[in-house]
């Protein structure tokens, strides 16, 4: 049996895909998940969740949703103070701590202190970033890069829908 150009292109193109499809199914929200199966200091349904959080709380906080670069005016907050979990209101992030890293979201090189926040591995868009999360309730708050300033490094870079702000 002999396959035509055509034939053989779209044997190869289809034998590609279905080996990509278990890869493409996993990115989706493994982190979501992952966090999910771990027991937090303050747990609540995801009835009780979606009633105290706004839609765009939530969709950051419980889904690892991720917020336009730009629109958060904690990006732009200047004032000493504490950034807190939206979702718990557990201190994170210090604002002794926070920096311009020209990305749109509100960077810190630190947490507020070693207990403040927790870490996951996340595939979400196909390859493995460090997720930072609420320590206390497991609220996705952003992601961990290695581009940030001394002394740690590290650039937390956080969805300012996920926390709130207290001026010291």
């Amino acid at each position: 049996m002999t396959f035509s150009l055509s034939t053989r292109r779209s044997f190869v193109a289809s034998t590609g895909l279905v080996a990509v499809l278990p890869l493409l199914a996993s990115c989706g929200g493994g982190n979501v998940a992952a966090r999910k199966e771990r027991t937090f200091r303050i747990t609540k349904t995801e009835a009780q969740w979606r009633e105290q959080l706004s839609r765009g709380e939530y969709q950051i906080l419980r889904e690892a949703g991720t917020e336009r670069a730009y629109s958060s005016p904690l990006n732009d907050e200047k004032r000493r103070g504490t950034f807190t979990c939206a979702g718990c209101n557990n201190r994170v992030y210090s604002s002794a701590h926070k920096y311009d890293s020209g990305t749109g979201w509100p960077s810190f090189w630190q947490p507020i202190d070693n207990g403040a926040v927790g870490t996951s591995t996340d595939y979400k868009i196909g390859y493995p970033r460090t997720e930072v999360h609420c320590a206390d309730c497991g609220g996705h708050l952003g992601h961990i890069f290695g581009d940030g300033p001394r002394p740690t490094g590290k650039r937390h870079c956080i969805n300012g829908l996920a926390m709130n702000f207290t001026p010291a």
